[in-house]
């Protein structure tokens, strides 16, 4: 209402259920954690506005309109258009980026009525805009799917990330860092194990025991009476002697 424009139905939504958005992880090096993925989404009430005051707090300090660049304003092609920190957009901050820039939500067409029509912007610290995503459902599976990496959204500028944030791009999501390659080299992240050579089995088929055939028995019988037999004949035999 204090801005006269409308949210969303997706991000109304998730409003409806949860006010705001906060998750961070770590990872441990030398048994000492260390923080690293950040995902946030600001609470209703963070919803600030940008470029509605001036930067400082003296008397004719500029604002961020005034530090605004038009001369790209004709190279951008078939570039969406980008916003604008003047009466045109409104700018609102969904995710300020531990400092290395905002995630916006944009209104840009504001005048003479604010459109309904939304998209997602990222306004690097340079204060060049970079466009993400038109819808915050889609913004919010990016945000998921780079698991709030350092400088994730640096990814998706002309320049891309810093180094050091390659390198954990690099152990913790290297396809999204490689798409290049990707395209490129369809079979460079294929898993070309052996699955038969993998899971083949080592242990040595045991040797069963032959046991010996069982006899009936009526033949033991008939073995033990001819045994029996022999044992009285060699008694009479010897008492004969």
């Amino acid at each position: 209402q204090k801005n006269s424009c409308v949210l969303p139905e997706d991000l109304k939504n998730f409003y409806l259920m949860t006010d705001g958005f906060q998750m961070t992880w770590s990872v441990k090096t030398d048994d000492t954690p260390m923080p690293l993925g950040s995902m946030v989404i600001n609470s209703v009430s963070k919803l600030c506005r940008l470029g509605g005051s001036s930067m400082y707090t003296l008397p004719s300090a500029p604002t961020l309109s005034d530090l605004e660049d038009d001369t790209d304003e004709e190279e951008n092609g078939d570039k969406p258009e980008k916003p604008h920190f003047d009466s045109r957009s409104l700018i609102f901050e969904l995710d300020p980026c531990n400092g290395n820039g905002k995630v916006c939500l944009v209104y840009k067409h504001a005048e003479p009525v604010v459109s309904p029509d939304t998209e997602i912007w990222f306004l690097d610290r340079a204060l060049y805009w970079h466009f993400l995503t038109k819808t915050f459902t889609a913004y919010y599976r990016l945000l998921i799917t780079h698991l709030g990496l350092p400088q994730w959204q640096y990814a998706f500028t002309s320049y891309g990330v810093s180094p050091q944030a390659k390198q954990w791009f690099n152990m913790y999501k290297p396809i999204t860092i490689n798409t290049a390659l990707l395209s490129e080299e369809a079979d460079s992240f294929v898993n070309k194990l052996d699955p038969n050579k993998v899971f083949k089995s080592k242990n040595k088929t045991p040797v069963l025991k032959r046991k010996p055939p069982s006899q009936p028995p009526g033949s033991q019988k008939s073995h033990t009476s001819m045994t029996s037999a022999k044992t009285s004949s060699l008694t009479g035999n010897s008492s004969r002697k």
